[in-house]
């Protein structure tokens, strides 16, 4: 199922005839419902069923043969963590799966429904998907829900400057006449986050199995901060580059991580470099998109 994506953008689009969402910090999410069960995808197409076991319960009141597009968040202390999102995505058991939809629940902030009961709605304007789609959730409650939505510029306005507090990154805005543009950025974004290189410092984890970054970013006072954990590929690619480093026992300080307070790191000697994203406010913190090469 290849998913719409979004242009990024400086300025708030206005005019007429366009729609804006909150945008999510989360993980994008198809819910399909088939007769037999709940398939939960990825964006990158992976199948994440079993790591969200309380969104396949729910999904189960939709009706066969529905699609949902959307974002899987956690709250937490009243806003969304990305961090935790990405504890959830990483169960690797079931046994685990299910603790952290106890401690962590997940809910869905659903956008788009691209099938409902066997009929495909891609082609049909945005403005008739969003009612469909909302005369579908909101009898159920969360946690599937839809995004809101607005068609005042000057709302969205206000939202983009007060739900940064909350957690949300920024707007989605899309065109109400619009099909659903599969696998095409159809769709503008506009969000508080910036891309930019960081220095990495240090790591926590192993050597072997590094989990988060320390990193001193280039706006600020110069504090090391933790990155949120790491992807697996990205685990991969740093325990490669400590391995070739073939160094001794590095050094060990503390850093403090959001949501979790001061964390042991290991130094590194000379540091790396990476881009990474991180928004303008203090949570959620830094996510590392890349290496690049050494200092």
């Amino acid at each position: 199922m290849r998913v719409a994506l979004a242009a990024s953008v400086r300025t708030l689009p206005r005019g007429a005839g366009l729609a804006y969402e909150p945008k999510f910090d989360g993980h994008r999410l198809v819910v399909i419902r088939k007769p037999e069960g709940v398939v939960l995808q990825a964006r990158s197409g992976r199948i994440v069923s079993g790591a969200f076991p309380d969104l396949v319960a729910a999904a189960l009141q939709l009706p066969a043969d529905t699609v949902l597009d959307g974002e899987v968040v956690v709250w937490h202390a009243g806003r969304t963590d990305f961090a935790l999102v990405q504890r959830r995505a990483a169960a690797a058991t079931a046994a685990r799966a299910a603790v952290l939809a106890q401690s962590h629940p997940a809910s869905y902030a659903a956008f788009d429904v691209l099938e409902l009961a066997g009929l495909d709605v891609r082609a049909r304007p945005y403005e008739r998907r969003r009612a469909l789609l909302v005369d579908l959730l909101l009898p159920l409650g969360p946690p599937l829900q839809p995004v809101p939505m607005t068609t005042d510029p000057e709302l969205a306005a206000t939202w983009y400057e007060t739900l940064p507090a909350s957690g949300i990154e920024g707007l989605v805005v899309k065109r109400l006449d619009q099909p659903y543009p599969a696998g095409r950025r159809g769709w503008q974004k506009l969000r508080h986050t910036e891309v930019r290189d960081a220095a990495v410092v240090g790591y926590t984890g192993t050597e072997r199995r590094p989990q988060a970054l320390v990193l001193v970013l280039p706006v600020g006072d110069g504090t090391p901060v933790v990155s949120s954990p790491l992807s697996a590929g990205l685990r991969g690619e740093v325990a490669a580059e400590l391995a070739a480093r073939g160094a001794g026992a590095p050094a060990v300080r503390t850093a403090t991580a959001v949501g979790v307070g001061d964390v042991a790191y290991r130094v590194l000697d000379p540091p790396l470099s990476a881009e990474v994203r991180h928004t303008s406010t203090r949570h959620p913190p830094p996510e590392v998109l890349r290496l690049r090469t050494p200092l």
